[in-house]
């Protein structure tokens, strides 16, 4: 292996770098390499043996520990009490679509349409699309918006529990659309939420992409190495350097250096072979290879809270999380993949408009029918649900820096969320739109005493203290290898995903987007990585052009 050569060297088996890894290696001229700094998701080849990843309702397990995770953590957010963040991120097979909570969001049409304008060229929603539609199969078939033939199953989570339907009906109530298909025509309102789960598992892209493909000649992946620093020749990308058990490797590639290493490891790793500031890398000894000032900068995330409520009825998970009823149930889904360990229950949710003359969402809605303390590393209380409310395009961004240049320190993030006022005002008020939902009528027989704000918090001033102390990161960092044209100072890749300045090299992942998607990152990222495919490839670009997407009926009411 020490001197081998490959067409492709891939770093990362995420949600983009398992896409790549499948779409590179069909050309059989093409030798791909595919490395991991975590292990394979599946232990002894048996998705049973590895059910904390694969059974959907598991999820919480390994956002706890740093098993497949990296398990970062930000700087003290003076804005938000000096709290110190938690930032779960995968480190297996599948990387964080191997952690999440398998919601199938693509963002809004005019997010992409946006990107165009910010330098990202033919990334608008009419070249976007059929990429999301050649990535998935959706249960309920083909569409102008639905793929009916790609790797991602894509399933319409379970509306069984009452308290889905009363979430939506509530929602309606208070003078929300209702909308069937939020990654279709219309993105905006309340209904069901599409899941990446397939037949009762937990569909990553290491079960889409990877594993089916594994018996590829052309494809070889290697997992727990830790890669280290691009190898140039010049200013050209020649291969990288690993770390595995203990031993330095070197590997090389004749076409492209690929990094997919997400919106944290990908500006890392640049940042350690000398492609950043180039001021910041001499302070640390590191030879400068591109000035690119633009890598680690632009960091944007999405950030929530819960509004929790007790329940009157004994109809949420809580049951469920007792000892005997969860054996019972961890049984039943190792036996046959069914019953309430098939799902994430994240089965319906939202997107609205903060106030008027927004033209697009900019909150988002996930409904849980049980209530979830510190990430899920406590047990819940009480029969309870609650909803995460978050927004989607805040103003504040951050960065994220090398605290030194040995790769197995974590670099310093710093999200600076809150930083504005219009943030503050942003998660302030989706908590009193919240209260207004689940004071509708849809929800008299559900709703017990408000746990989370509580009654006690009315004031503009309570409210704000109540976001600073509760809101939480949704886990979709992003944007620090920004896209753009070569005369915007803080791109790192250009619109065909080059690394800007240097040869043979490539970003492709969460961290390329120009600003953050409106909605879940899973699904764009796994856009990216088929669309980037075939740049790669050299094929003509996928089109449809216009696609009808919804407009409110009036800008001049928030509803």
């Amino acid at each position: 292996h020490k001197n081998s050569e490959y067409t492709h060297v891939i770093v990362g088996a995420g949600s983009a770098g398992c896409v790549l890894a499948n779409r590179l290696s069909e050309d059989p001229n093409r030798k791909v390499l595919l490395l991991e700094a975590g292990p394979k998701d599946l232990l002894l080849n048996s998705f049973r043996l590895s059910w904390k990843i694969h059974m959907p309702a598991a999820l919480t397990y390994n956002l706890c520990d740093d098993k497949y995770n990296w398990y970062y953590h930000t700087t003290p957010q003076k804005h938000v009490n000096n709290r110190v963040m938690y930032w779960p991120r995968g480190r297996v097979w599948g990387g964080s679509s191997s952690l999440n909570a398998m919601v199938y969001i693509r963002g809004h049409a005019y997010d992409y349409d946006r990107w165009e304008t910010e330098g990202a060229t033919d990334w608008r929603y009419d070249c976007v699309l059929p990429y999301f539609k050649k990535a998935q199969t959706h249960e309920l078939g083909e569409d102008t918006y639905r793929g009916g033939n790609g790797p991602l199953n894509v399933s319409v989570g379970s509306q069984e529990n009452p308290l889905f339907n009363a979430f939506v009906q509530a929602a309606q109530e208070a003078g929300y659309p209702y909308t069937a298909d939020m990654n279709g025509f219309q993105q905006e309102g309340v209904g069901p939420m599409d899941m990446t789960v397939h037949k009762g598992k937990r569909w990553s892209t290491a079960s889409a992409y990877l594993r089916p493909v594994l018996e590829r000649e052309n494809l070889t992946t290697e997992v727990n190495c830790l890669t280290t620093r691009i190898l140039f020749d010049g200013n050209k990308a020649v291969g990288v350097e690993y770390v595995q058990d203990g031993k330095t490797k070197q590997v090389h590639s004749t076409s492209d250096v690929i990094l997919s290493g997400g919106a944290i490891n990908s500006p890392q790793l640049l940042l350690l072979s000398g492609i950043g500031n180039g001021d910041d890398l001499k302070q640390l000894d590191i030879p400068v290879v591109a000035h690119l000032p633009g890598v680690g900068q632009n960091l944007q995330d999405h950030l929530e809270v819960y509004v929790q409520h007790r329940c009157k009825k004994p109809i949420t998970l809580y049951s469920a999380q007792q000892p005997l009823n969860m054996v019972k149930i961890g049984l039943e889904w190792l036996w046959k993949q069914t019953g309430l360990g098939s799902s994430s229950h994240l089965s319906a949710g939202g997107f609205i408009r903060s106030q008027p003359k927004v033209t697009h969402p900019d909150l988002q809605f996930h409904f849980l029918p049980s209530q979830v303390i510190d990430h899920g590393r406590k047990p819940s209380e009480c029969h309870a649900f609650q909803v995460h409310i978050g927004s989607l395009r805040a103003s504040s961004t951050g960065w994220l820096k090398l605290q030194s240049k040995d790769p197995t320190k974590h670099p310093i993030i710093e999200p600076n969320y809150l930083a504005t006022e219009s943030d503050r005002w942003e998660l302030r008020e989706s908590v009193k739109l919240t209260r207004e939902i689940f004071e509708q009528p849809a929800f008299n027989e559900f709703c017990g005493e408000e746990l989370r704000p509580g009654p006690e918090i009315q004031s503009d001033a309570q409210l704000d203290e109540f976001v600073r102390e509760k809101c939480d990161s949704a886990y979709h960092p992003s944007c620090t290898c920004k896209m753009g044209s070569s005369t915007d100072p803080m791109a790192v890749v250009d619109p065909q995903t080059k690394v800007i300045g240097v040869e043979n090299l490539r970003v492709v992942d969460a961290s390329i987007m120009p600003s953050i998607a409106s909605g879940n990152l899973n699904a764009p990222t796994i856009m990216i990585a088929e669309k980037a495919a075939d740049m790669i490839r050299g094929r003509e670009a996928l089109c449809s052009p216009n696609t009808p997407v919804y407009r409110p009926a009036s800008l001049d009411t928030q509803r």
